[in-house]
């Protein structure tokens, strides 16, 4: 499912990118070891009680498993898929959607995985100072703010930063309210932090650098604004140049490879997106359902390798344990066309890669700095503060 329509909205290429991705592993890959891949795509409308239905009728239907283009609609679900066994993937996952590891995997780093990387990258490559650099966080009011959150309550001492507003940060709804920016901004100005990190969606951030850049916060200043990979894609930089902004300068990660990159994986993508849905291409969100089908079709590759079809033909909870044990849990070392860091399953880790990239917005571009990153495991459940 993806939140195609609703508040906030993802849009159709979270959408185009499952159907264009099935497509291409049924047409030329022969399915999932010789058998078709049937996609049962729903629109979740971002509602908790029209998610609630869609997964209750992806196990009665027969699903083997399940993905969520957000983390907010994974939250949603999460509690049935758990207490049946019925696993899912989330596209974007905060902390709280795999801790304490259950039956949901996400295909990539977290949220707070988000926020760790960048200010392991921001320590070591940008800030001169001496001490601690005073860090601002800027939230969306859902998952996607929370997990940054949290990744900054569970490492700001080991990273050695001064997150400023930790307990109480600034937060704002979809869509934003101009004055209510400028009040955060004003607020977070008067903290004078050296670095802005803004966890949120790009319909959102493109308003909030627009207003900051405004204010004189940003750019030509001595504040690091960065990005959590919800945001930091094509959009928010089209979005903020069509607010008459600048999003040059503008730091952040995401789990996969640029479409500029030179991989097998990214020439697959750009031939069908171009072919079918030619709007899409430079999406992100396109290219992250994407990448997570390929990842699907091989836990179901090693599930009927390891099992048979008729185990999960089946369906129900002896298929979607065969999935889970068989497919997901036999993960090692896949290589999904280069498009993001190789996937495997670690026991109590249920974050399927741990490696993300760091990249800058230059000339209109979002343009990879460096090689992945691997992001530590940060076992939530077992900090004082976490549940409460």
């Amino acid at each position: 499912m993806t939140p195609a329509t609703g508040v906030p909205s993802k849009g159709i290429p979270g959408e185009d990118g499952l159907t264009d991705a099935v497509k291409y592993v049924n047409d030329e890959l022969g399915g999932a070891a010789g058998y078709p891949i049937d996609l049962l795509y729903r629109d979740s409308q971002y509602k908790a009680d029209v998610a609630t239905t869609i997964i209750n009728d992806y196990m009665n239907q027969g699903a083997l498993l399940f993905s969520t283009h957000s983390s907010t609609e994974m939250q949603f679900v999460q509690s049935i898929a758990n207490e049946n066994g019925f696993p899912g993937l989330p596209v974007f996952s905060y902390p709280g959607n795999i801790h304490p590891p259950a039956h949901i995997y996400a295909p990539t780093p977290d949220y707070g995985d988000d926020f760790v990387a960048f200010m392991n990258y921001y320590m070591q490559n940008i800030w001169k100072g001496t001490g601690k650099p005073k860090v601002a966080l800027y939230l969306l009011k859902n998952p996607t703010g929370l997990g940054a959150q949290q990744g900054a309550m569970a490492m700001a001492d080991s990273l050695g930063i001064d997150v400023v507003n930790l307990n109480n940060p600034e937060q704002h709804g979809n869509p934003v309210n101009t004055a209510d920016v400028t009040a955060s901004l004003t607020r977070i100005r008067n903290m004078n932090p050296d670095v802005l990190y803004i966890s949120t969606i790009p319909e959102c951030a493109a308003p909030i650098l627009k207003t900051a850049e405004d204010m004189g916060l940003f750019p030509n200043t001595n504040l690091t604004i960065g990005l959590c990979s919800a945001a930091m894609t094509k959009s928010m930089v089209d979005l903020t140049v069509s607010l008459g902004g600048v999003a040059d300068g503008v730091y952040g990660v995401f789990h996969t490879v640029s479409w500029q990159d030179n991989v097998p994986g990214i020439a697959k993508a750009t031939e069908y997106v171009q072919k079918y849905h030619p709007n899409d291409f430079g999406n992100m969100d396109y290219l992250s359902t994407w990448n997570t089908v390929l990842i699907e079709r091989q836990i179901l590759t090693l599930a009927v390798q390891n099992v048979g079809y008729d185990v999960l033909a089946k369906g129900g909870a002896a298929a979607w344990q065969a999935i889970e044990q068989q497919g997901i849990q036999k993960l090692s070392n896949y290589d999904v066309q280069g498009l993001q860091g190789k996937v495997s399953y670690t026991p109590g880790d249920n974050r399927l890669s741990n490696q993300l990239r760091l990249y800058k917005v230059s000339g209109g571009q979002i343009v990879p700095l460096g090689d992945w990153e691997t992001a530590p495991l940060i076992k939530y459940e077992t900090l004082s503060w976490w549940g409460k």
